[in-house]
């Protein structure tokens, strides 16, 4: 006999989860029960469903991660995490509970029309974790400089020098006095407070750069820092937030996915586009236009990115440069059409994106061993 294959739906909180079933068909899914989120009951409940072979199963991503993902795998259990913002959600539809929302899922299971997230290995995980820590810090510490800034604001002090938050910018602030102790001491909080949040951001930063080194996927976090205004810690970013770049057919999928590539509301003869869908993974899409911002200046190789393209394959290098040459004329052009900074850049970010899907599409990214002793000796010659 032909086994049928049964569509579970599992709406998925801290303490519950409702489960509903659909069966091949046009038949409405039927409501199991809503259980506590414990393994034990899940396996006891989904072995009344049926066998695992005939079991294909889905829930929301959310803040419960991918536990339970990776529990149904290694049970033998079909599952796929699906992406929230692109559940099919009918508008006059007034009434949400954990049991209709578990019954939508095994009907839209069933019939096709939901679209699965990328679900990372646990290194994987592990390492963009410890990006989104950086991404923590990094907001708590800019917040700790704005609540600094302010009280000095407040208090008529303004700093003569071009740039903040130097070393000279806060010996400059360390030597503020006020004519009330309440004040000497708030601006003493203060100060910690913004000290110790940059060395949460630097011990963050060296921990990434130590760990990424034992990553399976660190060769293309090496492959990427080849391309001007891409870090360690920005490719590093990238690569976890995205996983193998080279999973995507194209690169307008991997730009679509991202969020950079303009929404439109075409109709008849009527072509309208707008703003940039902003949609999937916003960490990734951030630091890509923090990159982009790079290309501003005329194409050049630093000390810094001749040093980090030593270890990359020379297909590598070469695409690196086509990027900086590329995204350099693009924003020169854009800006000559009367385009703003911001849309420009945009615009390259975009294109960036691009050409990191290429450099992961690269067989061999990395320079081998004597391609690099003999680049190390000539330049040994040559001084």
């Amino acid at each position: 006999m032909e086994s049928t294959i049964r569509y579970v739906g599992l709406d998925v909180h801290k303490d519950t989860i409702a489960i509903a079933v659909a069966d091949e068909g046009r038949t409405e899914p039927d409501v199991l029960a809503t259980i506590p989120h414990r393994w034990e009951v899940v396996r006891r409940y989904l072995k009344r469903v049926g066998r695992a072979e005939t079991l294909l199963c889905c829930y929301e991503a959310g803040p419960t991660g991918y536990g339970l993902y990776r529990l149904l795998e290694a049970a033998g259990i079909a599952c796929m995490v699906v992406a929230p913002a692109l559940v099919p959600d009918a508008k006059g539809n007034r009434i949400k509970t954990d049991r209709r929302d578990a019954v939508k899922l095994a009907r839209y299971l069933r019939s096709g029309d939901l679209v699965a997230v990328y679900v990372p290995d646990e290194v994987s995980e592990a390492v963009r974790d410890l990006t989104r820590a950086r991404f923590d810090a990094k907001k708590a510490e800019r917040a700790a400089r704005q609540q600094l800034g302010h009280f000095l604001l407040r208090h008529g002090e303004r700093y003569p020098g071009r740039s903040t938050w130097t070393a000279a910018h806060m010996d400059w602030i360390r030597f503020r006095r006020y004519p009330h102790e309440a004040q000497q001491r708030v601006l003493v909080d203060y100060l910690h407070t913004v000290e110790e949040a940059g060395e949460r951001v630097h011990r963050l930063e060296a921990d990434i750069a130590e760990l990424v080194v034992s990553w399976s996927l660190f060769p293309l976090v090496q492959a990427l820092q080849a391309l001007r205004g891409v870090s360690v810690i920005a490719a590093a970013t990238i690569t976890a937030e995205l996983g193998d770049i080279s999973r995507f057919e194209t690169p307008r999928q991997l730009m679509a996915y991202v969020g950079l590539v303009p929404s439109e509301h075409s109709s008849g003869q009527r072509r309208r586009q707008g703003c940039l869908t902003r949609t999937g993974n916003s960490n990734a899409r951030w630091v890509v236009v923090e990159a982009a911002w790079s290309y501003r200046f005329s194409p050049k190789m630093s000390r810094e990115i001749r040093e980090r393209n030593e270890v990359v394959s020379t297909e590598v290098r070469r695409i690196a440069w086509k990027a900086q040459e590329r995204l350099h004329r693009k924003y020169v052009r854009l800006l000559a059409r009367g385009k703003c900074n911001q849309k420009a850049m945009a615009a390259v970010a975009r294109e960036l994106l691009g050409f990191m899907w290429a450099i992961s599409r690269e067989p061999r990214q990395l320079a081998d061993s004597t391609t690099r002793r003999g680049d190390h000796e000539s330049r040994s010659a040559m001084s």
